[in-house]
């Protein structure tokens, strides 16, 4: 698995952001192939932290360009990602499905 790491600063409204990543990017993302799974972070002061997992480093370059594009006609409030990190999950564990 691999897995991107994307960090927005100076989000101007995060609720707001979060609500549309909820409600309209979280289905485009997940439908991709090799989708695994999907996290947005507030990180406070305006700082949001978007993290996908997918199966292979491929696909989650593929998600980048997904994100970015989304992002530059979706989510104006959001300014583009000033870090992106793409790696290689090499531990993990799980306990099931979190509920917000």
């Amino acid at each position: 698995m691999y897995t991107t790491v994307r960090k927005y600063e100076g989000v101007s409204d995060p609720q707001a952001a979060a609500k549309k990543v909820q409600e309209n990017f979280v289905p485009l993302i997940s439908a991709m192939p090799g989708f695994v799974e999907y996290l947005w972070i507030d990180l406070g002061q305006g700082a949001m932290l978007s993290v996908s997992v997918f199966d292979s480093l491929g696909h989650a370059i593929d998600s980048n360009q997904t994100a970015a594009g989304w992002v530059g006609k979706n989510l104006t409030i959001l300014p583009p990602a000033t870090r992106i990190e793409n790696g290689k999950v090499v531990a993990r564990k799980g306990i099931g499905k979190a509920t917000s």
